[in-house]
């Protein structure tokens, strides 16, 4: 009984079935060859085949084969051909040979370059080192072959290229060769049997071409290139685990040639967690931690860790003043004053939204000569004096001609609404461990001036004393909107690895970021990223910026949270972050999980008090 699929197909062989035996068979025969198969679903419509290359549909195809190999192998050599960034198919085949057989041929061969060398001695030759060479390879391999320690296979390796068109074709298949030269293993293309080239790269296992050659088992272990990715050190904290191979990433950020660090990912996608995560742990490794807050979401890890949390807002007692000067040992007094005369100099464009160039110039001059009003000059000795504050330096632009208009802008800042954060002395210390500023109780337009100001004077503080520090600045997007803050965070990130400093930037919005000049060259100077869980109308500028391929891209899209891609250098990774239970309470920013936590709390103190009466 045939299984039809339906009443059609039994109605018609009904009807072929009219005779019996091989009228029968024939009829069956017929009826199976007018089906559509597999074969035919697979099969490209047209194909043409040229001493040089193939023609697939509209796909061009070129095989190209290995036919020497130098001395040593290294291992893993293959995994540049397998990364390589084009569509490529490599086949090997592997045939073992028997021990015996190769014995008694190796025996043959060592009396042949025996005799040679003996003719060459008594003609009185110069020896041969390539002859001599081969002898010992020779031997050596006897004796490993006697003693069981290898074995001998011939393999043969093809590679078949694909392109949209020829000269594609050729680019391509010409760097594939430039590559595999570099490592001495040198390929040819197989010219007039390319049909037969490509047939041995197919999945069928059909080796047509059989250029072989002869392997140890050592040097055909390099051929493979499965070598599991890792990211394990001896030293350092735990990032995450290892999706490729369920291994551990253990690493130290401060071992790389800077320990600067930038953070992409959705909102929600887990990116505060991870460098939360990362800062406990640094606390371990005697690593100060420094972070710019700007939704008091490091508060809790704060107080559990019995750090400083410093709230920087018009309510609060806290103040900084930006004409604080920082003496140190390796600068001059001239170029401490400079840095100091450029720090406010942004400070105060950002306050007033932006200068003409008339009055850029201006304010510099009036800068200089606010200091000059607290006997403050190149001098070393007289930056110990008592710094100015803002509204010394609108007093000075008023008596300036052409510094009126800027000097109005200042008014808000000296006597009116914002007086009270930008015009007192600085009244705290950046303390050791675990310090916070807190800037959500700001006004959305004081948010980018309180970050840059804040910015300068940790700066400061860092350049006095050489520690090793880690600062995080959380949604640093805000930054990267006007060009004077963004200038700075770039020049931070540049200096940052002479003092010590790894400096981390988390940004959700990827596109404000990377379309900014400074931020671009923020990822460049950062030789540690972490990418989590991307959205879809970024993932192309983030794919372009970190030369991500078709699968990175696809797996940072469909990642779950705490998920993505850690690179550390030349290295990367992909990685889940896991914490512990006692991390994860600390560190969570989940709404819902904080709310049960709370409900927890509350409900655990009520059942005490019960307990009590």
């Amino acid at each position: 009984m045939w299984p039809f699929k339906n009443n059609k197909q039994q109605n018609i062989f009904s009807m072929l079935n009219l005779g019996r035996g091989s009228e029968t068979a024939e009829a069956m025969q017929r009826y199976r060859e007018g089906l559509a198969t597999e074969r035919d679903l697979i099969a490209p419509a047209a194909m043409a085949i040229n001493p040089n290359f193939l023609q697939i549909n509209n796909f061009y195809a070129k095989t190209i084969y290995v036919f020497a190999y130098p001395r040593y192998l290294n291992t893993n050599w293959l995994s540049s051909v397998i990364n390589f960034d084009m569509t490529l198919d490599v086949a090997i085949f592997i045939y073992p040979m028997e021990t015996r057989e190769v014995m008694q041929n190796l025996r043959k061969r060592i009396g042949q370059m025996e005799s040679t060398w003996r003719m060459q001695r008594e003609k009185g030759l110069v020896s041969d080192p390539e002859l001599e060479t081969a002898m010992q390879d020779v031997e050596s391999l006897r004796y490993s072959l006697q003693k069981g320690e290898v074995k001998l296979f011939q393999a043969s390796i093809y590679m078949t290229v694909y392109a949209d068109s020829l000269d594609e074709l050729k680019t391509a298949s010409d760097q594939l060769e430039s590559i595999l030269g570099g490592a001495l293993v040198f390929t040819k293309p197989t010219f007039l049997r390319m049909e037969q080239g490509f047939d041995a790269t197919l999945p069928s296992g059909n080796d047509e071409l059989g250029i072989l050659r002869n392997l140890d088992t050592g040097s055909l272990s390099t051929v493979f290139p499965f070598t599991s990715s890792e990211l394990t050190t001896n030293e350092g904290i735990l990032y995450g685990i290892n999706r490729h191979n369920n291994s551990l990433i253990l690493f130290d950020r401060f071992n790389l040639e800077n320990a600067n660090s930038v953070v992409f990912a959705k909102s929600g996608a887990g990116k505060s967690y991870a460098v939360k995560l990362e800062a406990l742990r640094y606390l371990m490794l005697d690593t100060d931690v420094i972070i710019i807050d700007p939704e008091n979401e490091y508060k809790a890890i704060c107080e559990a860790v019995g750090g400083t949390f410093i709230n920087v807002s018009l309510n609060s007692h806290e103040r900084i003043n930006p004409f604080d000067l920082t003496i140190t040992k390796e600068e001059s007094g001239d170029d401490v004053l400079r840095s100091a005369v450029i720090r406010v100099h942004g400070l105060v464009r950002l306050m007033v939204g932006g200068l003409d160039p008339e009055e850029d110039s201006l304010l510099e001059k009036a800068i200089y000569e606010t200091y000059a009003l607290k006997d403050i000059s190149a001098d070393a000795s007289t930056q110990k004096n008592e710094p100015p504050l803002i509204s010394d330096l609108q007093n000075v632009l008023r008596n300036m001609e052409g510094g009126e208009s800027v000097a109005n802008k200042l008014e808000k800042f000296t006597a009116g609404t914002f007086a009270g954060l930008f015009n007192k002395m600085t009244n705290i210390d950046l303390s050791r461990g675990f310090v916070v500023f807190s800037i959500r109780d700001l006004e959305e337009e004081l948010r980018p001036v309180a970050m840059y100001m804040i910015l300068g004077y940790i700066w400061n503080s860092i350049r006095m004393e050489l520690r090793r520090r880690i600062m995080i600045i959380d949604e640093a997007w805000w930054m990267m909107q006007y060009e004077d803050s963004a200038k700075f965070l770039y020049a931070l990130a540049k200096r940052a690895r002479k003092y010590y400093l790894g400096l981390t930037i988390i940004s959700q919005d990827v596109e404000d970021f990377l379309t900014s000049k400074y931020g671009r060259a923020v990822v460049a100077n950062s030789s540690m990223q972490l990418l989590l869980k991307q959205a879809p109308s970024s993932i192309d500028m983030v794919a372009e910026v970190f030369n991500l391929t078709e699968g990175e891209k696809f797996l940072l899209l469909e990642s779950g949270v705490g998920e993505g891609l850690f690179f550390a250098g030349l290295n990367h990774v992909a990685i889940k972050i896991i914490a512990s239970y006692t991390e994860d309470q600390l560190i969570t920013s989940d709404p819902k999980q904080i709310l049960a936590m709370r409900q927890q709390l509350t409900q655990g103190a009520e059942e005490a008090a019960e307990t009590q009466l």
